[in-house]
Order: structure tokens, then sequence, then C-alpha cells
């Protein structure tokens, strides 16, 4: 608020006052917008988080699964159920893991939330979809990448 009189000092009507609170109000949510823009991690940021690295993760139900991503874009998914073959790409601002054979995949949002902890937000079911039509990030998953310090804490941030 100091910011605020500052801007509207000299102003003495309770109108001119009210005008500079609303303006001072806009900005900071205007503010606010932008940085929830700037939780996203950035394609090239996704990229080399995520190339030749295994991921350890789990599911909102607390469902464990592994991911590989191998450099090639060639990926492995490891769960409780199954091992599935796929590929990984990275499209429209989002991470997307398509399996060979099976429709679960799909396209996310990610968010670094620690230094080795990163949130999946589902926005699309296939690549074509995130750069067209993407939906709102829904969170889906937690994981970490194997073989460096840290991992995530066992609650999500929803």
């Amino acid at each position: 608020m100091k910011v605020v009189r500052r801007r509207c000092a000299g102003r003495t009507s309770s109108a001119q006052v009210a005008g500079c609170a609303i303006v001072a109000v806009c900005a900071g949510m205007f503010a606010g917008s932008a940085t929830a823009d700037d939780q996203w991690m950035s394609e090239d940021a996704m990229r080399q988080t995520f190339a030749g690295v295994t991921l350890d993760g789990k599911y909102g139900s607390g469902r464990p699964f592994t991911e590989t991503y191998d450099k090639d874009g060639r990926l492995e998914y490891r769960g409780v159920e199954a091992v599935i073959g796929g590929r990984w790409s990275v499209k429209a601002g989002t991470f997307c893991t398509i399996y060979d054979n099976d429709s679960t995949g799909g396209c996310f949002r990610v968010k670094q939330v620690a230094g080795n902890c990163y949130e999946f937000y589902f926005v699309a079911r296939t690549e074509a979809q995130a750069q067209a039509d993407p939906g709102s990030p829904a969170w889906t998953a937690r994981g970490h990448v194997v073989g460096k310090p840290g991992t995530c804490a066992e609650q999500h941030n929803v």
C-alpha cells in the first residue's frame, strides 16, 4: 500500500483514493496471473530434465509407477499391473507420454515443486489435442528422478 500512497499522493477526494486502490488491486491480479503461468516448466527445461532418466512416482491414489525416458524419445512404463512401451515428447508446453497399443497416456503440464520433485497435470489425451485444444490442468501424479538427491513428499498439492 505504500506504493499506492506515493502514486496517489496529493489526491484528497474519496473517489480518487478509491480509484487508486482499485488500480492497485487490479495490478496485483494481473501480476498473480503472470506468476501462475511462470510456474510451469518450459519445453527446454522438460527436455533437459527428463531425457535419458528414470522417474519414480505415485498417482493420487498412492499407486506407484516407474517410467524411463530414453534420449531417443522411447519410454518404458512399469506399473503394478503392466510394463508398457511407448514414446515421450514435448509439445505445446506439455510433456507427453504416448503408449504403444494403450490409450491411457497423455500430455501433462509439469511443475517442479522441489529440487528433485515434479508434479504432472493432465491436459490432453494426445499430442494433437495438446497443440489444438488442451484442457484445464488436473493434478495427476508426482515423481522424482532416480539417482538424484531428494525425493517428493507423500502428499500432493491440489
